[in-house]
């Protein structure tokens, strides 16, 4: 990288050329040294922004950091928001905005870093693949906390960090966040049942009971990608979304359009789980297909049915990552009731850069307690997973 360099603010995806983009590193299939990472691709963050999703009115102000040679040539880029409100983003810091305004501090508005209403790991200190990555993130970082102090807020916040990026933010003064999620897996199995080998008797016998279950009353399942993604088909899912998602959150988060200019955009990055009843889908859910994980993201139906929520989102992801030999399957978040499923406790990081000095302390005696808890919660359930102790198939009994 050379020694010039700048940083540019834009708010607009659409005023970032999506073959620039396409050059970072995990933004775009078939770079050297990378893995695809479908959530940083120009063609996800730009449909958030131009859906209508994550913009200005909704309380997601793109603040998208370029890290630019003084020719224009883009070296790295975070995407980032100025926020005035903290939903949306699965890394809970309501109780640190509740106890600085009650100590006379305006916590909003602030700069999160990351990707609207997705709570997966990937990237997000990019660099140019062909770049050595040190500098980019040291400098992304650096401009971040820059940022909010030209802004002159509370906070800076980087969820969903992936491991390797974490020293960099570190290094740079922010503190260090953990969480947990649940993720499979794939531990080189050729079908579902070569997975279900590996589980104690009784859990397997469980979950092969909970499949056929599922599929009882008449119900059968349907994978659609890449040109199967009609709009038809999204209108169908879209009133799944509505109608689960109004139940969940009040007011779900995405527009129907954002569905008609992902499956315009990334129709082959796309996976629909759908499960048709009478002739009709009944329910369905998304899923994101990334260059090593299937990525499962958020479900909706319209008959409610015994255990059918466990075989669309974990069990029918299961057999697409297998088929497709994919490493693992991300479920989303939080999600105990997963760990039967086969999805074992994963550790989650976030970095987290407090301007304020009496916040910083608060903050940071807080999240020490919490990482130690963190990981003992998650020893713990690593230990009460449905796997055979001491590995190895056994015969199947069932």
């Amino acid at each position: 990288m050379s020694d010039t360099y700048r940083i540019r603010v834009v708010q607009h995806f659409a005023d970032i050329p999506a073959e620039q983009w396409s050059t970072l590193s995990g933004a775009a299939r078939g770079l050297p040294g990378a893995v695809y990472n479908p959530f940083v691709s120009h063609a996800y963050l730009s449909a958030m922004e131009q859906s209508g999703s994550a913009t200005a009115d909704t309380g997601w102000l793109g603040q998208h950091l370029l890290l630019e040679q003084e020719d224009g040539a883009l070296l790295g880029a975070l995407p980032a928001y100025l926020k005035n409100h903290s939903q949306g983003e699965y890394v809970f810091d309501h109780g640190w905005a509740d106890a600085f305004e009650r100590a006379g501090g305006n916590y909003y508005p602030k700069l999160q870093a990351s990707v609207p209403f997705t709570p997966a790991s990937g990237p997000r200190l990019l660099h140019r693949h062909d770049l050595d990555p040190a500098p980019v993130r040291q400098a992304l970082a650096a401009g971040l906390q820059e940022l909010a102090r030209q802004h002159g807020i509370s906070s800076a916040h980087v969820t969903f960090v992936p491991e390797d990026e974490m020293p960099t933010f570190e290094d740079a003064g922010y503190l260090h966040r953990t969480d947990q999620q649940f993720h499979f897996q794939n531990a080189g199995y050729r079908s579902h049942d070569d997975f279900l080998q590996t589980l104690a008797s009784r859990k397997r016998k469980a979950l092969k009971k909970e499949r056929r279950s599922a599929l009882e009353n008449g119900i059968e399942i349907d994978w659609l990608t890449g040109s199967d993604l009609t709009e038809d088909i999204w209108d169908q899912f879209f009133a799944f979304y509505m109608d689960t998602g109004g139940r969940k959150w009040g007011r779900p988060y995405l527009t129907r359009q954002f569905y008609s200019l992902i499956g315009e955009r990334m129709a082959d990055d796309i996976l629909l789980v759908m499960a048709r009843r009478g002739g009709r889908y009944v329910a369905g859910a998304i899923n994101f297909i990334g260059g090593d994980a299937l990525y499962g993201r958020h479900w909706g139906c319209i008959e409610d049915h015994p255990f059918l929520h466990f075989e669309v989102c974990y069990h029918q992801a299961i057999d697409f990552a297998i088929d497709r030999g994919l490493s693992r399957v991300e479920a989303g978040a939080q999600g105990e009731h997963k760990l039967a499923r086969g999805y074992m406790p994963t550790t989650t990081h976030s970095a987290h850069y407090i301007s304020h000095p009496s916040l910083r302390r608060a903050v940071a005696d807080y999240l020490e307690r919490e990482r130690q808890d963190v990981a003992e919660t998650g020893e713990w359930l690593a230990g009460h997973g449905p796997f055979r102790k001491g590995g190895g198939a056994a015969p199947d009994e069932d």
